[in-house]
Order: C-alpha cells, then sequence, then structure tokens
C-alpha cells in the first residue's frame, strides 16, 4: 500500500508555499519523493526555508517567484519549467488572496486582484500543465477551496465567489481530463491555524466562538490539510477525480 503514495521521479508545483497550507503540502509531497516548485510572490526567507526542508528529505526544491495576479502567468511558468527542466506532474494551487469588506466597499481594486489570484490563475496554470501530463498519461491537479465555497463569510463575498468557482471548474475539467491520466480535485479547508488567521485566533474569545461550530471541537493546523493532498496527488487517490473533499472538523455541517 505504501507504494501507492510513493512519488519518486514526480515534480510538484505549490503555488504560495511558503507558508501555511501550501507550505505543509509540499513539505508532505517532498517526504514522500517528490521535487517541488514552490511559488512565492513577496516573502522569500519563508519560501526558501520551505525548499529548505523539503532538500531534507532529498528532494530537488526551486523557487519560483511570480506574482499570480499577472495575465501572463502560464506563459512564466512554461518559461520558467523549460528553463529549469522541471515540468509539473503535480499542480496544487493554494495561493489565494482575501479581502474582508462589506460587499458595497468592495474595490474594483480588490474584486479585480481576488479573480486573478484565486480563479483566472488557477485556469491559466492548468492549461500549461496538462500537455505534459497527458504526454505522460499522469497528472494530478489539486484546487486549495474553502469551506466559505459552500458557506461565505458576509464580509467576503468576491472571496468566497472564487471559492465557489473552483469547485464548478474541478467539474467540469474532471471528465474532460481523465482520458488523458489526469486527476483533478478541490480540497476546502475550514478554520486553520494559519499565519492570514493568527491574529484573529489569537483572540480567545473569537477562537471559542468559532471552535463552537466544529463538531471536533478545535482549530486545525495546515498539517491536517497535507494529508488528505498527498492521497489525492498520488497513485493512492488515482480513483477519485471531480470530488470536493471539506478538511473542517466538520464545520460545513453546522451552517
Amino acid at each position: 500500500m505504501k507504494e501507492l503514495f510513493n512519488l519518486k521521479g514526480k515534480t510538484a508545483l505549490v503555488t504560495g508555499g511558503g507558508q501555511g497550507i501550501g507550505r505543509a503540502i509540499a513539505l508532505a509531497l517532498a517526504e514522500f519523493g517528490a521535487d517541488v516548485v514552490v511559488n512565492f510572490r513577496g516573502n522569500e526567507k519563508l519560501a526558501e526555508q520551505t525548499a529548505s526542508d523539503a532538500r531534507k528529505f532529498g528532494a530537488k526544491a526551486l523557487l519560483w517567484k511570480f506574482d499570480l495576479a499577472r495575465a501572463d502567468a502560464g506563459a512564466e511558468w512554461k518559461k520558467f519549467s523549460e528553463e529549469n527542466a522541471c515540468p509539473a506532474d503535480i499542480l496544487v494551487a493554494n495561493a489565494s488572496m482575501q479581502v474582508r469588506a462589506p460587499f458595497d466597499e468592495v474595490t474594483d481594486e480588490d474584486f479585480e486582484a481576488q479573480i486573478n489570484v484565486n480563479l483566472r490563475s488557477t485556469l491559466r496554470l492548468v492549461r500549461e500543465v496538462v500537455p505534459h501530463m497527458a504526454q505522460n498519461r499522469w497528472g494530478r491537479i489539486l484546487n486549495i477551496g474553502s469551506v466559505q465555497q459552500a458557506r461565505p463569510h458576509r464580509d467576503m463575498c468576491v472571496y468566497a465567489a472564487t471559492k465557489a468557482g473552483l469547485v464548478n471548474l474541478v467539474k467540469n475539467l474532471a471528465p474532460r481530463l481523465a482520458p488523458m491520466g489526469i486527476t483533478i480535485n478541490n480540497l476546502a479547508p475550514g478554520a486553520i491555524a494559519t499565519a492570514r488567521n493568527k491574529d484573529a485566533l489569537a483572540d480567545a474569545e473569537y477562537r471559542k466562538a468559532v471552535e463552537s461550530n466544529i463538531p471536533l471541537g478545535y482549530v486545525g493546523e495546515a498539517e491536517d490539510c497535507a494529508g488528505a493532498a498527498l492521497l489525492l496527488c498520488s497513485d493512492a487517490g488515482r480513483y477519485i477525480t471531480g470530488a470536493d473533499y471539506f478538511v473542517d472538523g466538520g464545520l460545513s455541517l453546522r451552517f
């Protein structure tokens, strides 16, 4: 059974891999044999730490500094992967932008940025990685969604809409990619203790309120998402495509 999780010889592109869920997934894939490309936008120190930790497992690890809000994400990935001989067998579309504001206070710039990073960049990258995957008749694409795709926060309407859009993208592409040996799935985290949520969860009353809505009774860690990601990115998940997995301690059941 353990051979089904063996990713030796595979290369994974993990967007937003410098911290949080992206980091945890990148390290899990590296631990099970994959080489990794850690995409990041600004904090090179964190990205390099992820890469350094991945190398401890014997993996090759590269950094790809690129702002996924740009329209040339696909073309730039193609250029980078050709120059570094690292075509992606696995794509983990984890990078996202989240702007918290009432719907009538969302600026056009905030709207556009969230659409570009969370939704457009995913399709742009998918278009570029599919030819290599199809040629090898093996590929794994994993979108990182959110519990908000099903139960949106009132002040995150655009963010939630982009995550819902990813679910529909998965369901649309799954039957199209399946004949090529490519699976595509969505993993939707709930309340996870990451840097993005650090300040909010530091408030004891807020954390207590959040945990009261989680059947398992506690906020998850980034590593809680890594196990499910490993399944969906390996041969252990070869018969799973078009699926939507909630990693949320049961939070989505309480709304």
